[in-house]
């Protein structure tokens, strides 16, 4: 009896052990498949990772594969909008580099052309920023990723904003959008408040001989001034600035482009003949001392710091209440 019923639980409990060890098995294959499963999302996380480092940003010219975060822009033009935005360059223009509002920030940044792309490559950047009306442009687009604008093309804030999103700062250059425009605006109210809604400012540049007359988008503080503040500007101002963006005057002609302020760029380092001129003394706005006087060194970018810089000059020359 007992033999009849051993045979078979042998035979059971070998089944047993058999079946339970290809279970082990097939546990243990699910588990080496869960780990290469595992590894290979892990994979593909880490290459988009790596894809996202990059973003494609739309310029002018076209679709361009950019660094998500430069970390090494080289700025040919705009460096001062890429300074506002807490971002060093690591290659400026000259004229950025010589600005005395952006001299201490740049003090160790290499100055370098457009006219020789060598002196750009030995930066190695990751980033160029460059002006359509440059040279070497393809050249330099081999180097490293090159965006280019043209000047004038955008407004002053749409610039800054592009440079947010170049950065990956869009939302910082908003807000320092919506803060100038609210400032620059409530500046202008009280000006208009004091002195009458049709009160008129003639912007103009004094370089050795030459004068110029400037519209409201030539720098010099013109688009604080016209657009932001929304002063108004001598209409023979307005008319013939508005082909080129400024108009060259003779001093025979200059009292009638002068309006109840004059706005003056000059070199504030040496004396200059017009300004010592019959003509010029006899203009109202020189005689009621509403002369407002800008170093042209310090105010021919239009970027947030210039802005910034400008707008103060402008509150104490009109209100006397600058910071």
């Amino acid at each position: 009896m007992k033999k009849q019923w051993i045979l078979p639980f042998i035979v059971l409990m070998l089944f047993t052990m058999i079946a339970s060890a290809c279970g082990n098995g097939a546990s243990s294959g699910a588990s080496d498949n869960g780990k290469q499963e595992t590894t290979a999302t892990e994979g593909t996380s880490s290459e988009a990772a790596n894809t996202s480092d990059t973003i494609t940003y739309q310029s002018e010219t076209g679709p361009v594969e950019i660094p998500a975060k430069p970390q090494r822009i080289v700025a040919l033009t705009n460096g001062p909008n890429i300074l506002s935005m807490d971002v060093t360059p690591v290659g400026v223009d000259k004229w950025t580099a010589e600005n005395p509002l952006f001299k201490d920030k740049l003090k160790d940044v290499a100055i370098v052309s457009d006219e020789d792309p060598e002196s750009v490559s030995a930066l190695n950047p990751d980033l160029i920023i460059a002006g359509s009306h440059m040279k070497n442009l393809e050249q330099l687009s081999k180097i490293a990723p090159t965006i280019i604008y043209t000047w004038g093309k955008l407004d002053y804030l749409q610039q800054q904003l592009e440079i947010g999103k170049v950065l990956n700062k869009e939302s910082e250059a908003q807000a320092w959008i919506d803060d100038f425009t609210k400032r620059a605006g409530e500046i202008g109210n009280e000006i208009k408040a004091k002195y009458g809604d049709k009160v008129t400012v003639s912007t103009i540049e004094i370089a050795d001989k030459e004068v110029f007359a400037m519209g409201d988008h030539w720098a010099r503080g013109t688009e604080a001034l016209y657009q932001a503040m929304k002063l108004n500007m001598p209409e023979k101002v307005k008319n013939d600035t508005l082909k080129d963006g400024y108009h060259s005057l003779s001093l025979e002609v200059l009292p009638e482009y002068m309006g109840d302020f004059i706005v003056l760029s000059r070199d504030m380092t040496r004396d200059n003949e017009i300004m010592k001129s019959g003509i010029w003394s006899k203009i109202p706005a020189v005689q009621n001392k509403q002369v407002i006087e800008l170093d042209t060194k310090a105010v021919t970018y239009s970027d947030p710091i210039t802005l910034d810089y400008v707008l103060n000059i402008f509150k104490e020359g009109f209100l006397g209440t600058g910071k």
